[in-house]
């Protein structure tokens, strides 16, 4: 599995930030790149992206929300994924830190995705925290 961690302050306290971080159907007005995601009940999404010239779709579930410090996800089906945002209390606000973690089974589409793979997720995340932000 290949793993890319991404962080950045935001200028408001943790528990604001997680507000916005826990809403996961929220998602799609933080990237151009989340097309929808789809509420399965249970703690669970259906995620639809378009990501490198290609459509992509998985499942998640979360697995840990202990406000206001972390919100963690594993893939159900799909792109084989783990993530975690972790929420520190800084003077300056709130350092957020995303951890993502993935594997894609084709040789050869793994090959092109790690290319793009971190600075790809790090574009996002700087989307996604950017917009949250805008929203504090």
């Amino acid at each position: 599995m290949s793993t890319i961690e991404h962080s950045a302050i935001l200028h408001a306290p943790p528990a604001r930030v997680y507000a916005l971080l826990e809403r996961i159907e929220n998602f799609v007005d933080y990237s151009d790149m989340i097309e929808a995601i789809e509420p399965l009940g249970d703690d669970r999404y259906r995620w639809y992206l378009h990501v490198i010239g290609r459509d992509w779709q998985f499942d998640v579930q979360v697995t840990e929300r202990h406000a206001p410090h972390t919100l963690a996800w594993e893939s159900l089906q799909g792109v084989a994924n783990q993530g975690r945002y972790t929420l520190v209390e800084v003077p300056e606000g709130t350092r957020v830190e995303l951890s993502v973690s993935y594997q894609i089974r084709n040789r050869l589409l793994a090959k092109a995705v790690d290319k793009a793979a971190k600075p790809l997720v790090n574009q996002v995340s700087r989307q996604i925290l950017g917009r949250v932000e805008e929203r504090l």
